[in-house]
């Protein structure tokens, strides 16, 4: 008796678990497919039968973080958001030494972004010791083609996938020089994966450059960047300066992988 109470238990305990990693899967198909969902659509990219879905889609909506529209496709719920800007602002926690090892060494304004949905928002930075310096608020939120964040995240984006986000934000005008064609956009992401770097050249603010790369392995798409004036930011500083940042990267991309472990 002792003994098929004890396998009972563990056959529970792993079907629970099993559970568990189909809902976190689910959930992180439904961030893929723009946050709204059919079921018959998680049934084919998962290979789940449909009343398995339906039944965890069920325990998810009764616990808020998935909700039914009235079109009966499921979109991700308002939990989502309370769990999401806890993990930003940890996130962000964890890589403000990375960050200040930047300033440290470039001289300018470090920041750390991520892709939201189809926005980048910065989730830290540490400032410049110059007077003259750049200032982004930590949780502020921008479209992405008009950034050197953005376009270090979005190289390694299918173009097809690319070209739906940007119809679905629009390519609005900053400044004179942004890019606001999908074609111009796309060429500037053949350029980060040549060069492994993104550059804001006064796209976002007239008299301002930003140099960004990803980081590698992160458990979110995420970015650091360092920005400051069009006369500091040369093109003899990029030289310098990207290097630096591809090793912070590298370097916080090795922490947070620490982090998931533990």
């Amino acid at each position: 008796m002792p003994t098929s109470s004890t396998n009972d238990t563990a056959k529970s305990n792993g079907g629970g678990v099993q559970s568990l990693e189909r809902a976190f899967d689910l959930l992180e198909r439904m961030a893929d497919a723009g946050g709204e969902v059919g079921l018959s659509e998680l049934s084919a990219s998962s290979g789940l039968p449909l009343p398995t879905i339906h039944r965890l889609m069920r325990t998810l909506v009764a616990c808020g973080y998935v909700r039914q529209q009235p079109n009966r496709r499921y979109a991700l719920g308002p939990r989502l958001i309370r769990l999401g800007e806890s993990a930003s602002r940890l996130l962000g926690t964890w890589a403000r030494p990375y960050l200040a090892r930047l300033v440290e060494e470039t001289g300018e304004t470090a920041n750390m972004a991520l892709l939201d949905g189809d926005e980048i928002v910065y989730v830290a930075q540490v400032p410049s010791k110059h007077s003259m310096r750049m200032f982004t608020e930590v949780g502020r939120r921008v479209l992405p083609h008009s950034t050197g964040v953005g376009k270090a995240l979005l190289a390694s984006f299918p173009p097809e996938e690319v070209r739906a986000l940007l119809s679905r934000t629009g390519m609005p005008a900053a400044t004179e020089k942004t890019i606001t064609t999908p074609d111009g956009f796309l060429a500037a992401l053949e350029d980060v994966r040549r060069t492994g770097y993104a550059v804001d050249d006064n796209e976002q603010e007239i008299g301002v450059r930003c140099l960004a790369v990803s980081v590698p392995d992160s458990p979110t798409a995420a970015a650091i960047s360092i920005s400051g004036p069009a006369g500091r930011v040369t093109e003899a500083a990029t030289d310098k300066i990207v290097p630096v940042l591809q090793q912070v990267a590298h370097e916080l991309s090795e922490a947070l992988a620490t982090q998931n472990q533990t």
